[in-house]
């Protein structure tokens, strides 16, 4: 089992930025079975959404509603940030962190940290 915690959420004027960090803990063995890190976001009444996803070798992948304005890295195998850059109000909800990991593969969701952008 994984244990996400995030923070860097707040609030932010539109055209703001912000840094998410999520730092995963587990036993060493899980620890580095960790293959996928990801950003999600969730919207009232929608489905959780894919922002940006980041392989154990760093290829990354992200949303076009978010492509050139957010950034996606790691650091070491447990820690995932997500820079979000040009905020706009309506990037406004819960983030939660997502890792995969283990054979068979298995998820990990974090807790949420709410994002809420003004303009």
């Amino acid at each position: 089992q994984v244990q996400l915690v995030e923070s860097g959420g707040g609030l932010v004027q539109a055209g703001g930025s912000l840094r998410l960090s999520c730092l995963a803990s587990a036993n060493i063995f899980t620890i580095i079975s960790i293959t996928d890190m990801g950003w999600y976001r969730q919207f009232p009444g929608k489905q959780r959404e894919l922002l940006a996803s980041i392989t154990k070798g760093g290829t990354t992948t992200y949303a076009d509603s978010v492509k050139g304005r957010f950034t996606i890295s790691r650091e070491k195998a447990n820690t995932v940030y997500l820079q979000m850059n040009s905020l706009k109000p309506e990037d406004t909800s819960v983030y939660y962190c997502n890792v995969k990991y283990g054979r068979p593969l298995e998820s990990s969701w974090g807790q949420g940290t709410q994002v809420t952008v003004s303009s």
